[in-house]
């Protein structure tokens, strides 16, 4: 009988991989994240979070898609799994500059919310399916001002990310 041969030992990476990501090709437009992130204004103040609080759940996202702000995809190409970066996007490529011509005053309509208040953020649309969020700026018994801008608009943003899975893109038609 032959002798069995002893198999090798390889050290491998300590970093968590996926079953579904390919070795250490990083990520690339089209592929599927499971991220966490903090996000701060440049003062520190955090904006926002999947690590602690009622967000405490992965971010996924498909790269390149449009699923988050362009500078957060920008950020993420060529990272991998485990890996943790600390990044600022300028406000051209998060929620865009602020336009004062998204500023509007008009006259305040009759079923304008009657708890309604200065600096309140309410949903203004066509319909309850195409609301979108605009700021009470000022507030008169005949007239409203709303900004319609984002409310990160004209905001640096500054993250913290983890990556925690990548699925590589395995289809590649576009």
């Amino acid at each position: 009988m032959a002798e069995k041969k002893k198999a090798k030992t390889v050290k491998t990476n300590s970093k968590p991989k996926s079953s579904s990501s390919s070795k250490s090709d990083g990520i690339k437009t089209g592929d599927k994240v499971s991220i966490e992130y903090t996000g701060t204004y440049d003062n520190g103040e955090v904006f926002d979070s999947n690590v602690h609080g009622d967000h405490s759940h992965p971010l996924e996202f498909v790269v390149g898609r449009g699923m988050v702000i362009p500078g957060f995809d920008k950020a993420v190409i060529g990272m991998k799994n485990g890996e943790e970066k600390k990044f600022r996007i300028p406000a051209a490529e998060a929620y865009g500059e602020r336009d004062e011509n998204l500023v509007k005053t008009m006259p305040k309509p009759e079923e304008f919310p009657p708890q309604a208040k200065q600096g309140m953020l309410i949903g203004v649309g066509p319909s309850q399916d195409q609301q979108m969020p605009a700021l009470i700026v000022k507030l008169t018994d005949s007239e409203v001002t709303l900004d319609l801008n984002h409310p990160l608009a004209g905001k640096a943003l500054n993250f913290k990310i983890k990556i925690l899975e990548i699925f590589k893109q395995t289809n590649t038609s576009k």
